[in-house]
């Protein structure tokens, strides 16, 4: 009949109405976990029971997950961009170093992995917490300057805090005070987590990244885990207060052994970070409840990672990051997504400039059109056989220093920072280093060299000596320090694809020596920064 046609035609109308939203929903989601300063090395994801049994324990960890640079700044520019610190080119957590400057709004921020996700595959993109360490600075814009690529954006002004901090709501400001219930960052963010998940549209696909200031200094605990852990302290490996022999001379410097005080500083401020970790264990817990009750978790990937490591007393440097070992240099990455199976470990060498290119891909998008350094870890996550990947990548770092003298070390002169009342100093000017970061089936190795006077040049040998307590660059063989000096070089002026090129352990690795520049040569090529007025 001419009704039952008619109704016919109205279904049909609607299924092809509906079908792009159908489509559109069914593209998986993501979720990118950002934790500030949290190890793995050290313990660091101990505290995450309910992290380890909702992510790990149903998806995948990769045991050698890196960041190219072990620095707050540079690394999250790394994970937005997928480049290295040398392509860009924030090289530290000030305006002058780059970090949310105008040059970084004008050229890096448009190319950024959200941005792509938002203008070219039609997600809906949501941020909260810590962005950049100069985001808010005033000589950038301000609060009111909302990167491209966020449909919402609750973004904390300049560093992390848990209370009386200022929030970018959409480009707006908004304060916040000391009062638990309302105010406590890591909190805040679960709640405005938990909010989007209930009000976002149901016909886009979306992107989260939630960004806490745990287990960041200040180090403030949620009320009810201020007593946790009472027991526990800082691990006492073999790099723990012993004197740093062979190695650059800001380790050098350290006083060993260390004063009673600081080591009792560092074991506080190790229980202390433990302690702000619990909030953001319970933020996991809420997300991953709310997106079941939505029924979404089962097309959702969730990736937890951190922006660096942390160390709390190795080679008798008492708390921070920046320096180029195990401890500062590796960082938690769990996943769990679809057609990733529970229980899995991968040791596959995977680095912070890979999660942009592997979000980008679930997304769809075609990663030839960008200019990302890093690899899709998504083979990785399926368990795709005979993939061929990375046995290397880079490390690079520009020292922080201040042209006068520390007021707390004016013996060591100027170009010094981050210095204790002991006279032990985290970072300087010349505390500038590049390292090859290598595992292959024959080799687990790590190579480095400072832009120093002395030169210097550190090599471990990971597999006899985990915790790099001895520096093999004077008993190597010749000939694999320089191909590995050759190899640094190669990836401080790499691209794009050409960071992907074989390293010196792999099969189809190519070594002439008649490239070798004399070393100074090399090395006014390697560590030469280009002004940021010509970028």
């Amino acid at each position: 009949s001419r009704a039952a046609a008619v109704a016919r035609g109205l279904v049909l109308a609607a299924l092809l109405v509906l079908s792009p939203a159908r489509a559109a929903r069914q593209r998986p989601n993501v979720v990118l976990l950002l934790t500030d300063d949290q190890d793995v090395f050290l313990g660091g994801m101990t505290p995450m029971k309910k992290t380890n049994a909702l992510i790990a324990q149903m998806g995948v960890t990769f045991v050698n997950a890196y960041v190219p640079s072990a620095l707050c700044c540079p690394s999250r520019a790394s994970i937005l961009t997928g480049k290295y610190p040398h392509n860009h080119h924030v090289v530290n957590n000030t305006l002058e170093g780059n970090c949310s400057s105008k040059s970084w709004q004008k050229i890096q921020e448009p190319n950024t992995f959200p941005a792509l996700l938002k203008a070219m595959c039609g997600y809906q993109t949501f941020f909260a917490g810590k962005y950049l360490n100069e985001y808010g600075a005033e000589d950038a814009g301000g609060v009111g300057h909302v990167p491209p690529g966020w449909s919402f954006w609750y973004a904390l002004e300049k560093n992390s805090k848990y209370y009386n901090y200022t929030l970018s709501v959409n480009g707006k400001a908004r304060k916040h005070g000391e009062n638990y219930s309302v105010d406590y960052l890591t909190d805040v963010l679960a709640n405005m987590s938990l909010d989007f998940l209930e009000y976002k549209s149901n016909f886009e696909p979306f992107f989260m990244m939630i960004s806490t200031p745990a287990p960041h200094s200040p180090w403030t605990a949620a009320p009810q885990y201020k007593n946790s852990f009472q027991n526990v302290s800082a691990p006492r490996n073999s790099n723990f207060n012993i004197h740093g022999k062979n190695k650059h001379w800001l380790i050098r410097q350290a006083k060993t052994p260390m004063t009673n005080s600081s080591i009792q500083f560092l074991d506080d401020a190790y229980r202390k970070r433990w302690q702000t970790l619990l909030s953001v264990d319970d933020l996991v817990e809420k997300l991953v409840k709310k997106l079941e009750f939505h029924g979404e978790l089962d097309n959702t990937y969730i990736f937890y990672t951190s922006d660096n490591g942390f160390h709390t007393g190795q080679f008798s440097l008492p708390i921070d990051k920046r320096q180029l070992y195990e401890f500062d240099i590796k960082v938690p990455l769990l996943v769990r997504g679809p057609g990733i199976k529970p229980n899995q470990t991968n040791k596959m060498l995977v680095a912070n400039i890979d999660l942009g290119p592997t979000i980008l891909d679930i997304a769809g998008y075609d990663l030839n059109k960008t200019q990302m350094d890093g690899m899709s870890l998504l083979p990785l996550l399926r368990g795709d056989k005979n993939v061929t990947w990375r046995s290397d990548f880079l490390v690079e770092y520009q020292g922080e220093g201040y042209n006068g003298s520390d007021p707390t070390c004016p013996g060591l002169g100027p170009g010094v920072t981050h210095c204790f009342p002991d006279c032990v100093c985290e970072d300087s000017y010349n505390n500038t280093y590049a390292c090859v970061r290598t595992m292959s089936t024959s080799w687990d190795l790590q190579y480095c060299e400072f832009d120093d006077r002395e030169v210097f040049v550190e090599v471990y040998n990971l597999t006899a000596d985990p915790h790099q307590l001895n520096n093999i660059a004077k008993t190597i063989d010749q000939e694999i320090l320089e191909k590995m000096n050759y190899r640094l070089m190669m990836l401080q002026s790499c691209s794009g694809a050409t960071c992907r090129t074989p390293g010196v352990f792999d099969p189809g690795y190519r070594f002439d020596p008649r490239l070798m520049f004399s070393n100074h040569g090399v090395r006014a090529r390697r560590f030469s920064t280009r002004s940021l007025s010509s970028i």
